[in-house]
């Protein structure tokens, strides 16, 4: 795992002439979604917030480990010096997909692949323009943020929980046959899609009713 470069926070630091502490862990990560969008919009580069915050500016529950944004990989170059002037720290790993970004320790990824695949312009016109944060910005459309979470799915990445409860909160958002095009080929992403179909959270569900079944209950079959 990569650490975030070490930043001074023994000390308060300045605003405004007075001297205040650094933020918690949560107010850093807002803060560093802030300031990387803003730095982006100002520099004119197309993005895009993704991952669990764009699903959280759609009505899912807030993420706690990081914030994501895409940019295309042509624009990778101009898009590390712009947050870095808005005084994030940036930093390349190893990995050829993304690049790092801390503010006060807390993690903002900027992905130019996702999901094994480029980031295109294509993707990010499909953004829609949301308050997040108090700040307008693009947000990846709940389609293309279940189909990427889903595909990622795997043998040693597999909490089908944490994503169940995205897709209930974005399942009227979704397109459910665009996902089914998605995941063919993506066995893990297509067993989801069928508990998701069997809890009656898509388009297809189990139920005559065509209820949804709750968190905790089970799919009773009709007789």
């Amino acid at each position: 795992m990569t650490q975030p470069p070490s930043q001074p926070t023994s000390q308060p630091t300045s605003q405004q002439g007075a001297l205040v502490d650094p933020p918690d862990d949560r107010t850093a990560l807002q803060d560093g979604l802030r300031l990387t969008a803003v730095a982006l919009m100002d520099a004119g580069i197309p993005f895009a917030l993704v991952g669990g915050y764009a699903a959280w500016a759609r009505g899912a529950p807030e993420p706690s480990h990081d914030a994501d944004f895409a940019v295309t990989e042509g624009d990778v170059a101009e898009a590390k010096a712009a947050i870095a002037a808005a005084g994030l720290v940036v930093e390349q790993p190893a990995e050829n997909w993304l690049f790092k970004a801390y503010h006060h320790g807390q993690l903002v990824d900027v992905l130019f692949r996702m999901v094994g695949e480029p980031i295109t312009r294509d993707l990010l016109a499909r953004s829609d323009v949301l308050e997040v944060l108090a700040v307008r910005m693009p947000v990846l459309s709940a389609t293309d943020v279940v189909s990427a979470k889903m595909r990622v799915l795997g043998e040693h990445a597999c909490d089908f929980g944490r994503l169940l409860a995205i897709v209930r909160a974005l399942r009227e958002q979704i397109d459910w046959e665009r996902i089914r095009g998605d995941v063919e080929g993506h066995p893990y992403a297509r067993a989801f899609l069928f508990l998701a179909d069997e809890l009656g959270i898509t388009d297809r569900g189990p139920t005559s009713s065509g209820d949804e079944v709750g968190p905790g209950q089970d799919a009773v079959p009709s007789t």
